[in-house]
């Protein structure tokens, strides 16, 4: 216990003290120099700039970072157009058309007349279910054919490709700029190649930057490979360095991914075989059946409980080859 006469004086060092370690806590960045935050920020916000104000990062930074925003740029633009659904004229124009809409229109009318004829003369059905069969047949055979032959020539583009891409690294390799190896791409490859870089080849001399002209390819031809080709133009245009050598390896990619695809197509050969025999199966025996003896199966089709079961087959019929056909494709 402290005496009375040494307890003001204790009371008073306290105080004092408390006031001392109040003044230091408000005070501590400019008492001991700058905190550890604050010289981690000047550090970090130093990154990159020398003491005459221009980069000090090296070379390899500054190229990675070149192309981090590269890829950026082009993952939002691709983002931003494969929200939007290709337009009629774009189907068109990918399927190697030369038709307007008008065409498009004209062919959809005399579709639907063909089937409208076809159904009233062969069937001998009425006048509604005929107009019916020629709505559809206006509708959807029009689109099919234009399906039909975009994925053709997407598909001789893809097989195509590769060597196209192998003539711009020999070209460069022997010291050829890339704009004249496009230009012998535009003039010796084969279709529908050969038409596209000449597409190319008019967007450059139009005034439009290479690797601008390049990217408008990945909108004419929706492929993974073109848009891989208009990526490795893009960093090579903004960042520099080696293009035979990317190149090189991108037509290694495609050949590779050529071979995957081959190799997929034949090991899921056997199981389409066999849903295409399953899905068959049921119509060859219900044909055979009503050839040999029709009163047995009449009753489907002329009783409610024959429809009935009818529409029931078909339907789970057609939920099984759905199932087995999405057992059966592979995206890669």
């Amino acid at each position: 216990m402290l005496s009375p006469d040494l307890a003001p004086i204790a009371i008073a060092m306290l105080v004092g003290l408390c006031a001392i370690g109040l003044v230091i806590s408000l005070l501590y960045s400019r008492v001991a120099g700058q905190s550890p935050a604050e010289m981690r920020r000047k550090s970090i916000a130093s990154v990159g700039v020398s003491s005459d104000g221009r980069s000090a990062l090296p070379d390899e930074v500054r190229r990675r970072r070149k192309v981090e925003a590269t890829l950026r740029d082009m993952d939002e633009k691709q983002k931003s157009k494969a929200s939007r659904k290709p337009t009629l004229k774009t189907r068109m124009s990918q399927a190697g058309l030369s038709w307007d809409k008008r065409t498009y229109y004209v062919v959809s009318l005399v579709a639907g007349c063909a089937s409208f004829v076809t159904a009233s003369a062969l069937f001998q059905i009425g006048a509604v279910p005929a107009i019916g069969f020629g709505i559809a047949g206006g509708l959807l055979l029009p689109h099919m054919y234009v399906g039909s032959k975009r994925k053709q020539r997407l598909k001789r583009f893809s097989a195509e490709f590769p060597n196209a891409v192998d003539i711009i690294v020999r070209g460069v390799k022997a010291g050829l700029p890339l704009v004249d190896c496009l230009k012998v791409i535009s003039l010796e490859a084969q279709e529908p190649v050969r038409s596209e870089f000449k597409a190319i080849i008019e967007d450059q001399a139009l005034g439009i930057p290479l690797d601008e002209a390049v990217q408008r390819l990945n909108e004419r031809v929706p492929l993974q490979e073109a848009n891989f080709f208009a990526i490795v133009i893009a960093i090579q245009s903004r960042t520099g360095g080696s293009l035979s050598e990317a190149l090189g390896n991108l037509s290694k990619v495609l050949r590779e991914r050529t071979k995957m695809q081959a190799k997929i197509r034949a090991m899921s050969s056997e199981a389409k075989a066999s849903g295409g025999i399953i899905g068959a199966l049921p119509i060859i025996v219900a044909v055979l059946v009503y050839l040999t003896t029709p009163k047995y199966i009449s009753l489907l089709f002329t009783t409610f409980t024959g429809n009935l079961v009818l529409a029931a087959s078909a339907l789970w019929m057609g939920i099984g080859i759905l199932v087995m056909r999405k057992m059966i494709n592979f995206d890669f």
